[in-house]
């Protein structure tokens, strides 16, 4: 597979115009993950990720010929590890149709240069064991920290 020429692909910020094409990205998110939410739920993350806030979860999203093909979720928070503050990737997302071809380097990028602008020197995130394709490009522009997820839900 090619990859998308640079100059073919904008990285923006996510708009209140974008819902339902988010909605469309994050719903194959979740189906790629095995999992299913309840409306209220993309209602909440939607207007979280609207909302103007530097401690709020933020979006960027990748466009291509006028159609969004991907997306990225992140969160600036603070850690008692450092002085500065360390920047979550929460979701990373890019359309079946365009997989592999620089879109998800392009937003982890476009998150890692929003926490450099901010002062955040650190951006971390997890994957599934199973996302091999996705590990495939992680592997290349991150290291691969020892740290195993312990979840508790009440």
């Amino acid at each position: 597979m090619t990859s998308i020429k640079r100059d073919a692909l904008t990285i923006r910020p996510l708009t209140a115009a974008d819902e339902v094409e988010w909605r469309r990205l994050w719903t194959s998110y979740l189906e790629f993950y095995e999992t299913t939410l309840p409306e209220a739920i993309y209602e909440t993350a939607w207007a979280r990720l609207l909302k103007e806030c530097d401690r709020e979860f933020q979006g960027v999203v990748a466009e291509l010929d006028g159609r969004l093909v991907g997306l990225a979720h992140y969160l600036f928070h603070r850690t008692l590890w450092s002085t500065k503050d360390t920047c979550y990737l929460m979701d990373l997302f890019a359309d079946p149709l365009v997989r592999g071809q620089g879109v998800g380097g392009a937003l982890i990028e476009a998150v890692r240069q929003r926490a450099l602008l901010a002062g955040i020197p650190s951006l971390y995130w997890m994957t599934q064991e199973f996302n091999y394709t996705g590990r495939i490009l992680y592997d290349k522009v991150a290291e691969k920290t020892p740290f195993i997820v312990y979840e508790i839900n009440s």
